[in-house]
């Protein structure tokens, strides 16, 4: 039986690996959070698109709004992790500390929820994708697996949905209100925009004009 369990252990972990490995050239076919939309939906809207037709925009949209040390980070911001935790253990209103990186891993690998299996199981996919998939990857792979409405899976179905256009085509102004709802896009509307989206996205604008040129995030926005 011992030998059994080795045996089942072995073959999870080689067949994870190569599902990551394989991860960094093609898509995934489907993730659990999508499985789970499709049986309480019925359907989704879900478009894959390729790294250099997201468009500009929304790339410096999401690291302005989500993780200004995404392109330098290796996968977790310390900093924002222990802030997150002094203000949840001061009764203050919830807060994460998930880089992009964390996200996708949570995204593409597991499930949707806030047990220490699933943040334990989080810390090492996302030091496999650091690893194994690069920056670019992983920032392509978070605007395509992102829920950005209700049953709305990944930035150009996102696009087409609020604005009937390509992601490549969103201007500053949209893609700031997109990356503003993440957080939360199945409380808040996009188009047309509540007065939090609003605030929130001016706020973001300001923010992708303070970071424009910050360490590695052109050589990131521009492949």
């Amino acid at each position: 039986m011992l030998k059994l369990v080795k045996k089942i252990i072995l073959y999870l972990f080689i067949g994870q690996l190569f599902y990551i490995v394989v991860l960094k050239w093609i898509n995934p076919p489907i993730t659990l959070t999508q499985i789970t939309e499709m049986v309480n939906q019925k359907k989704i809207k879900r478009s894959y698109v390729s790294y250099d037709k997201m468009g500009r925009n929304i790339k410096l949209a999401v690291i302005a709004s989500e993780d200004q040390k995404f392109p330098t980070h290796n996968g977790f911001d310390f900093d924002e992790i222990q802030r997150a935790y002094e203000d949840n253990q001061s009764g203050k209103r919830f807060r994460g500390g998930s880089t992009i990186s964390q996200q996708v891993a949570k995204n593409v690998f597991l499930w949707q929820g806030r047990t220490w299996v699933r943040k334990g199981l989080e810390v090492y996919f996302t030091f496999m994708i650091e690893k194994i998939w690069g920056k670019e990857r992983i920032l392509e792979m978070y605007l395509n697996t992102s829920e950005m409405g209700i049953g709305v899976f990944g930035i150009e179905a996102a696009a087409d949905y609020y604005y009937q256009k390509s992601a490549i085509d969103l201007s500053r102004e949209e893609a700031a209100r997109i990356a503003a709802a993440l957080p939360n896009p199945r409380k808040y509307n996009v188009n047309p925009p509540s007065a939090f989206i609003n605030r929130r996205a001016n706020q973001i604008m300001r923010q992708m004009r303070n970071i424009q040129g910050s360490a590695g995030l052109n050589e990131i926005l521009d492949k």
